[in-house]
């Protein structure tokens, strides 16, 4: 009897002892941790590629055109080659349209967006901002004979924006008769009012300043058609270590007046808005 108790004994341990065998080699799943899953940020890729990729509107000058030998400048341009040269990576600037410059942000053509881009809340439900690298409001671009002092003036007449810009729903809160023509570009709607095919052009006041100091028959009118308008950079949304990185980039550079002197190069005039208002 002992012998078969014996036995029963042992072949209980055995038992055991390979499903604890059992349990050891199997595989426990679990659950992958955020940082795991998460995509990998811009500013990683930037750094590895070695490039960094800047969509900016070269048809909007001062903030971005192409000099005499074909190569991208302006306002736009030389904060990019400032945050290309604190990254240590070249610098890729890619012409962008004021229509295409979210699809080129969700499509990764670029890693930033610097094109007069306005902040506002319908753009942030898909991409996200940094903080205000400039500021401005509207006013009009006419002909200097056309008699058209503000907007007032414009009872049944044509006003030039650019497709994919917030100017023509401006407009339209205006509740005016006006007719509203969509250009591709800043330059046409610029040669719109030049050719009397519009009668004036909507556009940030520091932007039609230039262009009136370019054009001796062209002026600007004295209004603020809208509330100040806070331009910023635009990245691709959930990317919040980009973000970090472009904000203390902005920080350091309006600290250091960098920005401010950057501003008067290009503009003849010191920024007449602050970056941070007071509410």
């Amino acid at each position: 009897m002992k012998l078969a108790k014996r036995g029963a004994q042992a072949a209980l341990l055995l038992s055991f002892a390979g499903l604890l065998a059992m349990t050891a080699c199997t595989k426990v799943s679990t659950p992958a941790s955020p940082q795991a899953t998460a995509a990998p940020s811009t500013l990683q890729a930037v750094l590895q590629r070695g490039t960094l990729r800047v969509g900016d509107c070269l048809t909007f000058a001062p903030f971005g055109f192409y000099d005499k030998n074909g190569q991208p400048d302006g306002y736009d341009v030389d904060l990019a080659k400032e945050l290309a040269k604190e990254m240590g990576v070249k610098l890729e600037v890619v012409n962008t349209t004021s229509a295409n410059r979210i699809p080129n942000l969700q499509t990764s053509k670029v890693d930033v967006v610097f094109c007069n881009f306005t902040r506002n809340l319908e753009r942030a439900k898909v991409i996200e901002f940094t903080t205000p690298y400039v500021v401005a409001s509207e006013a009009l671009l006419v002909k200097k004979s056309s008699g058209i002092k503000s907007i007032k003036d414009m009872s049944n007449r044509t006003i030039a924006t650019v497709k994919g810009s917030t100017n023509g729903d401006e407009v339209r809160a205006l509740n005016m008769a006006v007719k509203i023509q969509e250009y591709d570009s800043s330059q046409a709607a610029i040669l719109a009012v030049k050719q009397g095919q519009a009668d004036a052009m909507i556009e940030d006041n520091n932007f039609l300043a230039y262009q009136a100091k370019l054009d001796p028959d062209l002026t600007v009118t004295d209004e603020a058609l809208v509330p100040l308008e806070y331009n910023a950079f635009g990245v691709k949304a959930g990317d919040q270590a980009w973000l970090n990185y472009l904000n203390l980039f902005l920080f350091n550079i309006n600290a250091s007046k960098l920005n401010a002197q950057l501003y008067k190069k290009w503009f003849g005039v010191d920024p007449h808005y602050s970056l941070n208002p007071q509410f």
